[in-house]
């Protein structure tokens, strides 16, 4: 593939997968729609999910349908993704569970009302493949638990994150995550990052606030 298509209609994210974990059934489904619908491209994405381009506007609804959605996923203005490693279950340099705290965490915040799009990568180890530091909300294993980092930005201002706490059970991050973002909703701007939000907030205080 080379350049922009310039005859590209639209482009869409598809609903799932959750933290880039497929079935079998979800693939065979997804290749049925692709074939059906005569999709030119398909991309997985950096928040581990497929995207779709190319295919006519009007076929959309059909194809969510085909999908088994009755419409189009909205794009929140809260938690964006969960990004997750494999983690200590199935690779060799896990330390801590990434793809179970990502479900718990989920599950415990995905609903929370938040003034900007945030990005949550959790990696199972200190090598952080889900680049921890350059997300809103970091979280990584070691052997003796969870490191929290706040406020990492990778886009076109990078920003690495503050480490908030270290040594963390499951319950004890996703409770601190949970301080950590509703401090976020309190305090930014409308549509400001957290990253924009650290660079004007003392870390001492906010570290006060959370811990």
């Amino acid at each position: 593939m080379s350049g922009v298509n310039p005859n590209a209609k639209s482009y869409n994210v598809l609903p799932g997968p959750v933290m880039g974990v497929v079935t079998a059934d979800y693939l065979e489904n997804l290749a049925r729609v692709i074939r059906k619908h005569q999709i030119p491209l398909v991309k997985l994405t950096s928040a581990q999910r497929f995207a779709i381009a190319g295919h006519a506007p009007e076929a959309l609804a059909e194809i969510w349908r085909d999908l088994g959605r009755t419409e189009a996923p909205a794009k929140p203005v809260g938690i964006h993704y969960i990004q997750a490693c494999p983690g200590v279950q199935w690779c060799k340099f896990g330390r801590q569970d990434s793809l179970a705290l990502g479900e718990k965490l989920g599950a415990a915040l995905l609903a929370l009302p938040l003034p900007a799009k945030t990005k949550v990568g959790i990696s199972g180890c200190p090598m952080n493949c889900c680049e921890c530091y350059v997300r809103d909300l970091g979280i990584y294993g070691k052997k003796n638990g969870w490191t929290l980092v706040f406020g990492g930005n990778g886009g076109g201002v990078p920003r690495l994150a503050d480490v908030i706490a270290e040594g963390l059970a499951d319950d004890e991050v996703i409770a601190l995550a949970e301080r950590c973002l509703r401090y976020f909703a309190a305090n930014a701007r409308n549509m400001e990052r957290t990253g924009r939000l650290m660079r004007r907030t003392d870390l001492a205080a906010f570290k006060a606030a959370v811990l």
